[in-house]
């Protein structure tokens, strides 16, 4: 994934905030090929910045329905 607006050699220094903004980067603008861990999406879930109907999408996914 490429992206033009990001250094990703900084971000990298941080790991967490690393796996969250590449999480959001997937999600929101398409895979590339790859594919997300359900156990990350699950742990980073509250911190997630995501398009509200992607995101109500993936939480029935992870987590089937709720009342």
């Amino acid at each position: 994934m490429y992206n033009w607006n990001i250094d990703l050699t900084e971000l990298k220094k941080n790991k967490e905030k690393y796996t969250i903004w590449k999480l959001e980067q997937m999600v929101n603008f398409g895979l590339g090929g790859k594919k997300i861990k359900r156990s990350q999406l699950k742990k980073y879930w509250d911190r997630l910045d995501l398009d509200p109907g992607k995101k109500k999408f993936l939480s029935f996914l992870l987590w089937g329905q709720q009342s």
